[in-house]
């Protein structure tokens, strides 16, 4: 077993890949881009010494994780979103959460690359603001 294997449930990133069919390489892409804002959201509260400010990006996280079934990600988000909220209720620091969250950021990225080395072409391109539209390369809004 390879520390990859530890990393990725392979049948749930199989099922994902059946499920988004052609949009898999872009969601995996919006990963990216949400999961690298999330670990420094985190890693800002965690500076801040502030357990709200985990809450939502380590819930982001943890969804986004689970369906790529990133698991050993997905258990660390998991595990920091419910120190924060536990914190949040008993009114204490978020100051146990400090190796967590200091191993955070080489696990999203031991955990991106493991996934786009199964998934060689990785979309690169920036998402498009909502309600956007494009349009073929050969033809430009308003012309014919």
């Amino acid at each position: 077993m390879t520390q990859a294997d530890n990393l990725v449930n392979w049948s749930s990133l199989r099922a994902a890949r059946a499920q988004l069919g052609d949009n898999f390489l872009r969601i995996l892409g919006y990963f990216e881009e949400d999961g690298t804002k999330s670990v420094a959201a985190i890693e800002n509260a965690m500076r801040d010494r502030c357990a709200t400010g985990m809450v939502i990006p380590a819930h982001t996280l943890k969804g986004e994780s689970s369906q790529f079934g990133a698991i050993k990600l997905m258990e660390a988000a998991e595990h920091i979103e419910t120190v924060a909220r536990h914190c949040i209720e008993a009114r204490t620091s978020p100051d146990d959460l400090l190796a967590d969250i200091g191993s955070l950021r080489a696990l999203f990225e031991r955990t991106l690359a493991t996934l786009k080395e199964d998934s060689p072409q990785v979309a690169t391109m920036p998402r498009r603001a909502f309600g956007q539209r494009t349009f073929g390369n050969s033809q430009r809004f308003g012309q014919v």
